[in-house]
C-alpha cells in the first residue's frame, strides 16, 4: 500500500515500531525536508529518488514529495481488543466514507479508546485515503474486522459490556451516565444504525440540533460523544 504526504510519513517514521512496516521510500529529486530526511536516515531507510511526474503517476492523492510504500494494515482480532475492568470500544455500524473513518480514528487515538469494530462487509475498510485523513494516527489503534455485527455485540453483552447507540429519536447524550465498560456505536452516513443493531441497545443517544440542519457529519458526532464518553 502506497501512502503520501510529508504530515503522514513524518508520523510513520517517528514511530520506530512501524519501521519493519516500510517497504520503500520514495522521493522526488529535489525533496529537502530535513526532517523527514533525519527520521529516515535514523531507520537506515535507502531513498529511491524519481521525478515529480513518477510520483504523480504513482500517488491518488498530493504525494508532496514523498510516498511510502507499506506493509497492508493488519487487523487486530476482537478478543484483543477486549481486557478486563474500565474498556471502551466503537462499533460503525456500516460507515462508508474513509474520509470519515480516517477522522474517527485520529479522535479514537486521542481520547484513548480501546479499539475500533467493523463489520467485513458493505462497510469502509482501511485505505490510502484512510491512512492519509488519520495522518499516522491508524498505527495506534486496534481495529478488528467482524463478520456479524449482532453476534459481536451479543458476545460483548455476555462479557458485561453496556451497549450505546445513536440516533436522533433517543436520550440527550449529556444526561446519560455512560458505564466504565461501554461500547458505542455510531450508524452509515445514511442510514444510522441498522435495525437489529438497534434493538440490541441499552441506550439510545442523540445530539440535540438547534439549528436548521438535523444531523451532523459522522466523525463530528462521533467525536462528540466519545469524549462525553470518557468524561462521565
Amino acid at each position: 500500500m502506497l501512502v503520501s504526504g510529508r504530515n503522514n510519513a513524518k508520523e510513520i517514521l517517528k514511530n520506530f515500531s512501524n519501521k519493519k512496516m516500510i517497504k520503500r521510500v520514495i522521493c522526488s529529486k529535489n525533496f529537502n525536508e530535513l526532517d523527514i530526511l533525519s527520521l529516515i536516515k535514523k531507520g537506515n531507510l535507502e531513498i529511491e529518488y524519481k521525478e515529480k511526474r513518477e510520483l504523480d503517476s504513482l500517488a491518488k492523492n498530493n504525494h508532496q514529495g514523498i510516498i511510502l510504500e507499506v506493509k497492508d494494515f493488519c487487523y487486530t482480532e476482537l478478543d484483543s481488543l477486549i481486557k478486563d475492568g474500565d474498556c471502551k470500544l466503537l462499533i460503525l455500524d456500516h460507515l462508508e466514507d474513509p474520509h470519515n473513518l480516517g477522522a474517527i480514528i485520529r479522535t479514537v487515538e486521542a481520547a484513548g479508546l480501546d479499539g475500533i469494530i467493523l463489520p467485513k462487509n458493505r462497510s469502509v475498510e482501511v485505505t490510502e485515503t484512510v491512512m492519509k485523513t488519520s495522518v499516522g494516527a491508524l498505527y495506534n489503534v486496534k481495529i478488528s474486522q467482524v463478520t456479524n455485527l449482532n453476534q459481536t455485540i451479543k458476545k460483548l453483552k455476555n462479557l458485561g459490556f453496556w451497549i450505546v447507540g445513536t440516533d436522533m429519536n433517543g436520550e440527550d447524550y449529556q444526561k446519560i451516565k455512560y458505564p466504565n465498560r461501554c461500547v458505542l456505536i455510531i450508524g452509515s452516513e445514511g442510514f444510522g444504525m441498522s435495525r437489529l443493531v438497534r434493538e440490541s441497545c441499552d441506550f439510545i443517544a442523540k445530539i440535540p440540533m438547534h439549528g436548521k440542519i438535523n444531523s451532523l457529519n459522522a466523525s463530528v458526532a462521533t467525536g462528540i460523544m466519545i469524549y462525553e464518553l470518557i468524561r462521565k
